[in-house]
């Protein structure tokens, strides 16, 4: 325990400076609201309408698609460097056949997308 000691301190007085930080602050600050600071800050423009907008559904499904494909590319860098490494025959085919396997599979969810008119911004649905 006392291997401890000083690790316990330091997060008693961690949480004890927040605490003290937050609650001097919001006794010292100044209180002086008007409409204008109670609006937020769009760079200068005026805000319109509200703030609850509907968003088409078509970005978010191509939000999903980024990111299916960002995470291909996340795991494609490290297999290339693994398989460039690689000196056993027997491991780089089976490398090879995982990696294509994972390929074909985000190009089929990539093809389903493009059949459900994900990337087609002229088209209303």
């Amino acid at each position: 325990m006392p291997d401890y000691l000083g690790v316990a301190i330091m997060v008693v007085l961690g949480f004890l400076f927040a605490g003290v930080s937050i609650v001097g602050a919001g006794l010292l600050r100044p209180r002086h609201p008007t409409a204008a600071k109670l609006e937020a800050y769009e760079s200068g423009i005026a805000p319109v309408g509200d703030t609850r907008g509907r968003h088409h559904v078509r970005f978010y499904m191509v939000a999903m698609l980024f990111v299916v494909f960002d995470l291909e590319l996340i795991f494609l860098y490290p297999w290339a460097v693994r398989f460039a490494v690689a000196e056993d025959m027997t491991e780089k085919i089976t490398m090879l056949i995982a990696m294509i396997v994972f390929v074909v599979l985000l190009a089929i969810a990539d093809i389903v997308g493009w059949k459900m008119g994900v990337f087609d911004w002229s088209r209303e649905k």
